[in-house]
């Protein structure tokens, strides 16, 4: 039985979608977040070492990341479902996406939030107008510019295409969502943005989709 480690509000969230799709029977074990530092709990060192989410044991198997974990289930379980034939432009694609989504998607997302934090938090007011503005100034000068380069790309790469790897809705998809769900909460994600927008409203309407929504608990980004 494939065990998903499930971290409330988490790229986890994936997986449980991943494994709905592909119909697979799976336990679900939750971890909930500190309400302060938002750091996922110790408790899931136990299971890697890393003791971050998302993390499956598959029998003896344990993969962690979630590029990692999608490759796995694909090749071992998906019987050529949701991953384009080897060899086609399309299969070139989702390996790129598969990859993109947290290789250059989440890393300025994961920037904003913590300057976000920066300005947000408080401190001794002789430090705190200092810490803004230099929060600010990455964030203008660097941080909020790489996230509207990417979701340009992104909506002309659907302007392309139905799916990101193609005209068929592929685990790259999957992979995602993620990213993009995060920059419609707190990147800039909007109506601008047409083909993103659409995008979301389809993978949100799926029932693997919402099936795993149920199964998963809290879950902010949908």
């Amino acid at each position: 039985m494939i065990v998903v480690h499930h971290l409330n509000n988490s790229r986890s969230q994936r997986i449980l979608w991943l494994l709905e799709e592909l119909g697979l029977p799976y336990e679900i074990r939750k971890y909930q977040r500190d309400p302060k530092t938002m750091l996922a709990p110790p408790e899931l060192r136990a299971v890697h070492p890393l003791g971050k989410s998302p993390v499956i044991s598959d029998g003896d198997t344990v993969v962690a990341e979630s590029g990692a974990i999608v490759d796995y289930l694909i090749e071992r379980y998906g019987d050529g479902r949701l991953a384009p034939d080897p060899g086609t432009p399309e299969r070139l694609r989702y390996n790129y996406y598969l990859h993109f989504a947290e290789g250059s998607a989440m890393p300025p997302l994961l920037l904003k939030l913590v300057f976000d934090r920066v300005e947000s938090t408080p401190g001794p007011f002789f430090v705190k107008p200092i810490a803004r503005a230099i929060a600010r100034k990455v964030k203008d000068s660097f941080v909020l510019p790489q996230i509207r380069q990417q979701l340009v790309y992104l909506e002309s790469q659907l302007a392309e295409r139905t799916w990101f790897a193609g005209e068929a809705f592929s685990a790259a998809d999957i992979q995602m969502s993620f990213p993009l769900e995060a920059a419609a909460m707190r990147g800039g994600l909007d109506k601008n943005y047409p083909k993103l927008t659409a995008f979301l409203e389809r993978i949100h309407a799926r029932p693997a989709y919402r099936r795993a929504l149920e199964r998963g608990g809290q879950y902010d980004f949908a």
